[in-house]
């Protein structure tokens, strides 16, 4: 009796991996079909990876800048933001937020723009071009937020006088003083003469390596990224969930 009930239990954890490995080679093989689909027909798009959703059928491209949807065989892709109704939770933010999430402390912080405000005990780091509407927003938004240490990366992407700004701002006396002037009250940069600029370029390639691709960019102390400006009670929401 032992000797028969020990065989059925090794049979069912045989035929349990047997199932288990089979539905893994099934996953692999249609997330490789679709990839090979997507790949012949998006021309330079980079597929960072693919995975199933909790929709089924659809399944998660992940572009590296972008999230998009695609059926099974890769024939057809939804672009824009899968929402939970349940929850109201934005399941594409938050994908994008955690497949794209860095290690904060090894940001290079000497190539940026330092503002303390109170007594500086969170930190966020911006990535943002001088002639950025949006990013003059997220500076307004900042006057209201007390106790934040503010790191600009400087990313001027917008036009050629962008990286002269940029470079006027790096070259000046007092740095944190000279964006703020500048981003909230339209004072022109003037330089304190020449320097190094190279932390401009810098931060150029580090954003691209980051997929950075419109500004501002915030990232928070846990190394996830809020893309755009928003509010000063979301900042302080996420700066919360942060620490």
């Amino acid at each position: 009796m032992k000797t028969t009930l020990r065989f059925a239990l090794a049979t069912a954890a045989a035929l349990a991996m047997t199932l288990g490995i089979g539905c893994s080679a099934q996953a692999d093989q249609t997330t490789d079909k679709i990839k090979a689909a997507l790949e012949s027909r998006m021309g330079d798009a980079t597929i960072k990876s693919i995975e199933k959703t909790p929709v089924p059928g659809l399944y998660e491209v992940n572009l590296g800048s972008q999230i998009v949807y695609s059926d099974a065989t890769g024939n057809y892709v939804l672009i824009g933001d899968l929402v939970d109704t349940r929850s109201s939770k934005n399941l594409t933010e938050a994908r994008l937020a955690e497949t794209n999430r860095i290690d904060f402390a090894k940001l290079p912080f000497e190539n940026a723009v330092k503002v303390v405000k109170g007594n500086g005990s969170r930190k966020i780091a911006v990535f943002s071009d001088p002639n950025c509407p949006y990013c003059k927003q997220l500076e307004s938004t900042l006057k209201s937020v007390d106790n934040v240490t503010v790191y600009t990366f400087l990313f001027p992407v917008l036009s050629p006088d962008s990286t002269a700004k940029s470079k006027s701002i790096w070259c000046s006396k007092d740095r944190g003083m000279t964006w703020e002037g500048w981003m909230l009250d339209h004072k022109a940069p003037t330089t304190a003469g020449t320097c190094d600029t190279t932390a401009i370029d810098k931060n150029l390639k580090l954003g691209r390596s980051m997929n950075v691709t419109g500004t501002p960019t915030v990232f928070l102390a846990d190394g996830r990224r809020l893309p755009g400006a928003m509010s000063a009670d979301r900042l302080e929401k996420e700066m919360s969930a942060a620490r």
